[in-house]
């Protein structure tokens, strides 16, 4: 005989509450196989409440129980529901011998139909859509997180009419906290109170995420049972996402505990998450009608996305000052010769980033602080403790005593701490200090769970006390948010980036003020194209439902590279460029597939027109090489620009050739790009055409935009066009791949894959690549300067020992990272695409200089 399984809280986590075999008595319910014609299963109560008489259910065509017309009208409401977590509703159908009225909820769920019927209460005349009107109207114009909370749980209490609403959220570890209450007067409050997180186990939070209602009409029901439990394969029905669900009977003996004899709560969904819920208790038994349960469902929506957006304006109100504080820490540093004085000096205003007592700078092995902060003598033992902790990245605690033994001594001064590394090594750190705050948490009775053996066998048995139950908790302080952590990390990367690579990477030239100052603009530009990049992914345009997700990638690919391409022309040259070299570089790909012809005076545009422009040519060609001109062997696609009398630029788009054309249907991303960047940046004209021939398009650009530029300034683009033709083949080579970052490498491993390199060999580190080299011998190689803490200069030493072609990769505009020796190295600027790459290999393999 097998020993008993242990009582402890996973019990409590295990019990399959999705299939307790019966259902709430307020209802009742039929299963049927997914087309409605055969019931299947029914609560027991079935016959009864719907007036059916003796008969045997089980088996019986649907249409003979319930009706010709009631099983026309819930089969067309299953074909509208195409989520289970979203049930089809229908309000006061009449079924039955008796055409009593019921609300009725449908909807499919691993193989089986399942209807759920409700009696419609004669006082019930409300509108779902009038009550959700009601509630929301009155939370919409609230802008701050503590009012919202506040007015959600009057409102819904005002509306609905439980005894008690309470706004209940979780915390971090689980345990819940109530935040805001609406209560009957005569009831005690619960509001600032905890209840531990073993209060609602782990298969109860995810069935809040699947259903976001639960009602719970009397805590001392009796479950209808269903008829049969188990079906023919012996399996129960699976009741996730029916309303009328039974109850887990430990939960209705906790709120019988409670005294509350029903109950209602909402989910409170944040990024996905459960943020908490929206809890009512009533101290009588209390059925809600379906529509007010929709009311309070939609409500619920309604509230989740309002609260998520003002916490994303907080966070995202909180990320601007920081910003600003670094921007002008940044400005600063342009000007500056010493790095770690720039930081000491404006230790006041790094505090001002985020909430804290104190803050302290150790570089080097020299301490500089303001604030409440730890002695001076204990800044290196933390040091050392918060670098095996980091492991590079900023790290946090609020319990740093209890983590750190040695922090004892100071946890008044610092009970919280976050270390900003200011450097790879584990050395240099920024940290942000808080106070140890003493403070007494109020639980909802004794948080510690007992088992024993109660009235429902040997398990965890809720507690029968809700007294206020006090604990004290020392040795912590305010705990650090998700939010600021990413200012910290934001911090991090612009203080280790910037102002501390004087100190690293530039200690023997920090005397040459250009050298210094253009390092600045170089990590400037790189980070605005980070920032580009982060932005275009996050606020890009919606994708239509008959698009594939292949079609999606590839425009969104060519739009970032295409302003990459004119970010770094802008750069190179000191703002702007010539619109020849980007049409040549735009359309460089569609050159052999069709006849191109461009021709126009050598007009320059500065770096505001080059940049839009970039993304309306990648349009305009784009659309061209699907639908139009230069998808057709016979296409012909010709480009011509002249000065106006007012000095403007004016440019002709002519496509022919190609298959008949036609205005779209509908107003793309791409076609808003084409006809509104240019109005709306420039205060230019845009206006294409669908004639008979193909697309035109004329394009102003005003004169304040244009210059005329002598016709010898091309651009490394249009060079790289010119000698594409002459690329040699990489098949059959092995390359050496050095890159830290995964899906880069990925990227690049499959672009050259595709022009036939049979081995490629990819290194993530400075280490890694020297070790391979020593069993490997490559054709050539493609380098990414930057690896984290170190550069992939010894490779490029290695290989230029060994007489291996290589080229570089980089994010920076310019080459300043790479040492004088090496200048005349092929260097592909990031993000690259394949074209890119290959053609600088090719210029590597050959031995003539890269255009």
């Amino acid at each position: 005989m097998s020993s008993p399984e242990p009582v402890d809280l996973t019990n409590c986590d295990r019990e399959p509450i999705h299939i307790p075999g019966g259902i709430q008595p307020h209802g009742t319910l039929l299963v049927c196989d997914p087309t409605c014609t055969t019931l299947l299963r029914h609560a027991a109560n079935a016959p009864a409440l719907l007036g059916l008489g003796d008969a045997a259910l089980n088996g019986s065509p649907l249409v003979a129980v319930l009706g010709p017309d009631v099983v026309h009208t819930i089969r067309n409401a299953l074909a509208r529901s195409q989520d289970p977590s979203r049930p089809a509703l229908i309000f006061a159908l009449q079924a039955g011998p008796q055409n009593r009225a019921f609300d009725v909820s449908v909807h499919r769920f691993k193989g089986n139909a399942i209807l759920e019927f409700e009696p419609v209460p004669d006082s019930d005349h409300g509108s779902a859509l009038e009550l959700t009107r009601t509630l929301t109207g009155r939370l919409g114009r609230i802008s701050n997180i503590e009012d919202l909370v506040h007015a959600a749980a009057r409102l819904t209490r005002s509306l609905l009419g439980y005894d008690r609403v309470m706004i209940y959220r979780f915390g971090h570890d689980g345990a819940g906290q109530v935040i805001a209450e609406s209560r009957q007067a005569t009831l005690e409050p619960f509001i600032g109170q905890f209840f531990p997180a073993s209060d609602i186990p782990q298969q109860a939070r995810a069935l809040y995420l699947k259903n976001t209602i639960r009602v719970i009409s009397d805590a001392n029901f009796q479950p209808v049972p269903l008829v049969p439990v188990l079906d023919a394969g012996g399996e129960p029905l699976d009741l996730s996402h029916a309303h009328l669900r039974s109850v887990s009977p430990i939960h209705c003996e906790y709120l019988r505990n409670m005294s509350v004899a029903a109950s209602m709560s909402v989910s409170i969904i944040v990024g996905g998450e459960l943020w908490g819920l929206i809890a009512c208790h009533h101290y009588k038994p209390r059925v809600l009608s379906l529509v007010k349960r929709m009311a309070a469902e939609m409500f619920g929506e309604f509230f989740s996305l309002h609260l998520e957006a003002l916490t994303v304006r907080h966070k995202l109100d909180s990320a601007s000052r920081a910003r600003h504080t670094l921007d002008r820490l940044l400005r600063q540093a342009s000007r500056e010769t010493d790095a770690l004085s720039l930081l000491q000096d404006h230790l006041g205003d790094l505090m001002q980033l985020l909430p804290c007592d104190g803050i302290g700078l150790f570089v080097e092995g020299s301490w500089h602080a303001r604030g409440t902060t730890p002695p001076a003598q204990a800044i290196p033992a933390l040091a050392t403790f918060a670098g095996a902790r980091a492991d590079g990245r900023v790290w946090a605690t609020n319990t740093l005593s209890t983590d750190f033994e040695a922090a004892e001594a100071y946890r008044a001064e610092a009970s919280g701490v976050l270390a900003i590394p200011l450097s790879q090594l584990p050395r240099d750190y920024l940290f942000f200090f808080r106070r140890e705050v003493i403070h007494t948490v109020e639980w909802g009775g004794n948080p510690e769970k007992t088992y024993e053996t109660g009235p429902l066998g040997d398990r965890l048995t809720p507690r029968k006390s809700f007294a206020i139950w006090k604990q004290t908790v020392e040795r912590q302080s305010a705990p650090w948010t998700e939010a600021d952590r990413e200012i910290a990390e934001a911090a991090r990367g612009a203080l280790v980036e910037t102002v501390l690579r004087q100190n690293e990477l530039l200690a023997d030239e920090r005397s040459k003020a250009d050298l210094r100052q253009k390092m600045l603009n170089e990590e400037l530009n790189h980070r605005v194209k980070n920032i580009l990049a982060l932005i275009k992914s996050l606020v890009s345009q919606d994708v239509a439902p008959d698009r594939s997700l292949d079609d999606y990638v590839r425009s969104l690919k060519g739009r970032i590279q295409a302003l990459s391409v004119a970010h770094d022309q802008v750069v190179r040259s000191d703002g702007g460029g010539r619109l020849e070299d980007l049409l040549k570089a735009e359309l460089l790909p569609y050159r052999e597939a069709a006849s191109v012809a461009l021709g126009g005076p050598p007009v320059a545009l500065d770096a505001r027109a080059f940049s839009v422009m970039a993304l309306v040519l990648h349009e305009l060609a784009t659309n061209a090489a699907k639908y139009g001109a230069l998808s057709a062997a016979a296409g012909r696609l010709t480009v011509t620009w002249q000065m106006t009398a007012d000095g403007a630029c004016a440019i002709d788009w002519r496509e022919a050739g190609g298959p008949a054309v036609r205005p779209p249907s509908r107003q793309g991303f791409g076609s808003v790009l084409i006809n509104r960047s240019v109005p709306f940046d420039l205060g230019g004209e845009s206006n294409v055409t669908y004639g008979a021939e193909g697309v035109s398009a004329r394009i102003v650009i005003p004169a304040r935009f244009v210059s005329l530029r002598g016709a010898d300034a091309v651009s490394a683009e249009v060079k790289r066009a010119d000698t594409l033709a002459s690329d040699r083949s990489l098949a059959g080579l092995s390359i050496l791949l050095v890159e830290d970052q995964l899906l880069i490498a990925l990227d690049a491993e499959t672009a050259l894959q595709a022009h036939g390199v049979v081995r490629v060999e990819t290194a993530g580190s400075t280490p890694d690549a020297l070790r391979r080299l020593a069993a490997f011998t490559p054709d050539a190689a493609v380098l990414d300067v930057n690896l984290g803490a170190h550069t992939s200069i010894p490779v490029a030493e290695e290989l230029a020992r060994r007489g291996i072609p290589f080229i570089f990769a980089t994010g920076y505009g310019d080459s300043i990272t790479i040492p004088a020796n090496f200048r005349n190295r092929p260097v592909a600027r990031k993000p690259y695409d394949g074209e890119t790459l290959v053609h600088l290999l090719s210029v590597a393999l050959a031995g003539r200089p890269p255009s």
